[in-house]
């Protein structure tokens, strides 16, 4: 498929997701012209360094580590943290207007109806930009992305290289197939394995390494088994991603019952 095509591309064909199914991700090619990746690159660097009319309060921001371990990442609170290209992740970025039109293209309309119904009014669950500065980068542990919070697991992530994402700057890592099992670690909030549970399922001859082009995107089923490492090049590895959610999904409260669904942001509404 040429980058002209690509650019273009609103549905998915029926080779494309028997192959989604299989696997539990699709690579959907480069969906970004070089003016959209550069629009999008001088955005998230403008957030980071504080200069963008956003407002900070909202967004859940986080610095990386200094040393690669997850638990020594800054804490994940809302606010600016100061003026540095070393922010881990950005969160609710459904509120810049930027990022917020690339989410609403028709192919991830397409996608969504197709996983979750038509008449399903879709929300974002998370709209983040991901980051692993150069020579630096903090490391994944293997996981899938979900939540005990949540009355319904979202399981779309649209997945989208800002960099050149290789195995030597901390690109995902995937198990193909892995998302077929159901929910390995149902016990912890977020889906992280433990170290028996990696052992078991992440297998070093079935990891296949998520290496993109900047533009390009994938699409991930949620409980696909997945992690990444730190950046050991001279080169970022920004990127953005962007889970989307039944928006009726329901929040379990401290009785152990659920709360009505909160006001969410509609991307998608029901046809």
């Amino acid at each position: 498929m040429s980058v002209a095509a690509a650019v273009q591309k609103t549905t998915l064909t029926q080779a494309e997701w028997a192959q989604y199914e299989r696997d539990g991700f699709l690579r959907l090619g480069k969906l970004l012209a070089d003016d959209e990746l550069a629009a999008l690159q001088n955005r998230i660097d403008d957030i980071m360094l504080g200069k963008a009319q956003v407002n900070y309060d909202r967004m859940l921001m986080q610095l990386d580590s200094d040393d690669g371990n997850y638990g020594h990442a800054g804490p994940q609170t809302k606010g600016h943290k100061g003026a540095t290209l070393g922010y881990r992740k950005i969160q609710e970025l459904e509120f810049d207007p930027l990022f917020r039109e690339f989410m609403e293209r028709p192919i991830f309309r397409h996608i969504c109806e197709t996983v979750y119904g038509a008449a399903t009014p879709i929300a974002p669950f998370r709209a983040m930009f991901m980051n692993k500065p150069a020579q630096r980068g903090t490391f994944l542990p293997w996981h899938q992305d979900r939540w005990n919070s949540l009355e319904l697991d979202p399981l779309v992530t649209i997945w989208t290289a800002l960099d050149p994402a290789t195995k030597a700057n901390g690109c995902v890592q995937l198990i193909p197939g892995s998302h077929k099992a159901g929910i390995v670690n149902p016990s912890h909030g977020s889906g992280f394995l433990t170290e028996e549970q990696t052992r078991e399922h992440v297998k070093p001859e079935r990891i296949v390494y998520l290496e993109l082009e900047p533009g390009e995107v994938a699409l991930l089923h949620n409980w696909t088994l997945h992690g990444s490492d730190v950046n050991r090049t001279q080169t970022s590895r920004r990127a953005f991603s962007a889970c989307y959610m039944d928006a009726r999904t329901r929040v379990r409260n401290k009785a152990d019952g659920f709360s009505p669904a909160p006001e969410r942001e509609i991307l998608f509404k029901s046809l």
